[in-house]
């Protein structure tokens, strides 16, 4: 696709998910960012808002196969990666695939299943790629896991380790809708405007192409310098026992390229770096122990980090 192709389909792609995914246009946004950058995404709110209804328009949208798998204290590794069954006809085993074959995979309640279930996403996450029984299996392309979960529940909950938050490029929270919102929800749903129909726009090759075009926009070395320097901060910063890592660096600075794509621009902006910062380091950050004593946010030191960095001119 050239490059106004590639704008206009990414414009159609939000048009037509905001149509039936009503009044969430910036969570919307972060999400086709993440999917253009090649991150994977963790949806962390409470039930009912939408997290499983969005991951499958985006699915239908994009014309990527779409899996799900609810997570459970019970489910196994093999449940997500797949497991190898021996065939007695041919005398030889053969691979059963698992719930991580699909291009764009649902994994809901990833902090009700154990840690080792959990671990089980990584090497799929980092590599595009599983190993069952020592052969490793390709994983189609693309390839976006859309991991949600509910940050008020806690009993029977495992939560995710740092090193596996890392992993996510974006953690997103959809949110309770405004009233007029909620109320033309209610009314298209009425009207038969459900989800599921809502329109295909562009096929899975297609999101290649414009992934591509996303790795190929323009970033300037001052900004690579700005994105760094907004990422030493977090580390500087006393009241985090854990700083931004050099993965949320790279992070930062695909999710802005992305955004730059998504605006239609083939070059990034500082604008684009300050607008998905808060998505792409937060969850990263662990807090000191003196600081939740002291009942100090997360989010506000980081917003107060991003403003103490040098924009560059």
């Amino acid at each position: 696709m050239a490059g106004q192709e590639i704008y206009t389909t990414i414009e159609r792609l939000r048009e037509n998910i905001n149509h039936v995914f009503i009044g969430k246009e910036a969570v919307v946004e972060d999400l086709l960012v993440c999917l253009l950058a090649g991150g994977h995404v963790l949806l962390e709110d409470v039930p009912g808002v939408g997290k499983t209804t969005l991951a499958g328009v985006l699915a239908r949208a994009t014309s990527c196969s779409f899996g799900r798998i609810q997570f459970t204290p019970d489910t196994l590794p093999g449940d997500v990666s797949g497991v190898s069954i021996y065939n007695m006809k041919s005398g030889e085993f053969e691979y059963r695939a698992g719930a991580v074959m699909s291009q764009i995979l649902l994994a809901d309640e990833i902090n009700r299943t154990s840690p080792k279930t959990q671990a089980s996403l990584l090497e799929a996450m980092a590599e595009g790629q599983v190993t069952v029984d020592g052969v490793i299996h390709e994983l189609p392309r693309p390839f976006m896991v859309i991991a949600t979960q509910n940050p008020v529940e806690f009993l029977g909950t495992y939560p995710l380790p740092e090193a596996q938050m890392d992993r996510f490029m974006m953690r997103l929270s959809i949110g309770y809708p405004e009233r007029e919102q909620e109320i033309r929800m209610a009314e298209a749903f009425l009207q038969g405007e459900t989800p599921d129909r809502v329109q295909t726009v562009c096929s899975a090759a297609e999101v290649m192409e414009m992934k591509e075009a996303a790795a190929s926009v323009s970033v300037s070395s001052a900004l690579l310098a700005y994105m760094e320097d907004i990422v030493d901060l977090t580390r500087q910063e006393e009241r985090f026992v854990l700083g931004a890592s050099p993965r949320a660096l790279l992070s930062l600075m695909r999710a802005s390229q992305s955004r730059a794509l998504v605006l239609g621009r083939d070059f990034v902006k500082p604008d684009d770096v300050k607008a998905v910062a808060m998505q792409v380091l937060l969850h990263r950050l662990v807090l000191a122990t003196d600081a939740k004593l002291r009942k100090e946010n997360a989010e506000n030191i980081l917003k107060s980090l991003i403003l103490k960095a040098k924009i560059p001119v």
